[in-house]
């Protein structure tokens, strides 16, 4: 069984053999929808798992200083070339965390994940609810998640179809108090594009919560 620490390695391997470095460098659909429908004003946003860059240079691109966050240097490259060529250079930061071993200090008006999964064992509750903490006082928690597999996904060397959590259950795991609103918690089905042009129906689990600015009931 993998271990936390063989994450680094696993995400330096596939994204050093990735041939089609432009892959997951335009925005998730439903994530710029949700901004843009929820948070239109920019602030500071937390992108976690950023990959090739998509969902933060689409947010700098709108005004967002944003911390691009990856286990993998090779995808951090990437995001910082990407962001000094279409200049955003100075509103993009990459930093590079093992979420199962550090975490970026500070708080955000936004914090995102999108598509936070992985084969490699890491305990993925506790980053998530590590990310919750980092939400300032009116600010959002938006997690995209796979609750399907697309044709183009990996799967476990073992063969197994992975089981993927209810909206519900995800929520639930962040241990969230009465500080919280919930602003989406469901499992649309959407048409997905996937490499080459590729598409398919895919179902997602959306979970948005908002921490209460403080002093507000």
């Amino acid at each position: 069984m993998t271990t936390p620490t063989d994450s680094a390695a696993f995400w330096e391997s596939r994204y050093a053999k990735d041939v089609d470095a432009q892959w997951g460098t335009r925005p998730n659909v439903v994530l710029a929808d949700l901004v843009t429908t929820l948070a239109p004003a920019p602030g500071t946003a937390l992108d976690l798992g950023c990959g090739h860059g998509g969902d933060a240079l689409w947010l700098a691109g709108r005004g967002w200083d944003v911390t691009a966050v990856d286990v993998s240097g090779t995808a951090l490259g990437r995001v910082a070339a990407g962001a000094e060529a279409a200049g955003l250079g100075d509103r993009v930061h990459p930093a590079r965390h093992d979420l199962a071993e550090s975490f970026p200090d500070g708080s955000f008006d936004l914090v995102c994940a999108s598509y936070f999964h992985t084969p490699v064992e890491i305990p993925r509750a506790q980053v998530l609810r590590r990310a919750a903490g980092a939400v300032a006082p009116g600010g959002l928690l938006i997690l995209v998640e796979h609750a399907s597999l697309a044709p183009w996904s990996w799967r476990p060397e073992n063969g197994k179809e992975p089981q993927f959590p209810t909206p519900e259950a995800v929520l639930d795991s962040l241990g969230l108090d009465g500080d919280w609103d919930t602003e989406r918690c469901h499992a649309p089905r959407r048409i997905a594009t996937g490499p080459e042009g590729l598409t398919a129906e895919v179902t997602e689990n959306v979970i948005v919560v908002r921490r209460k600015e403080t002093g507000k009931p």
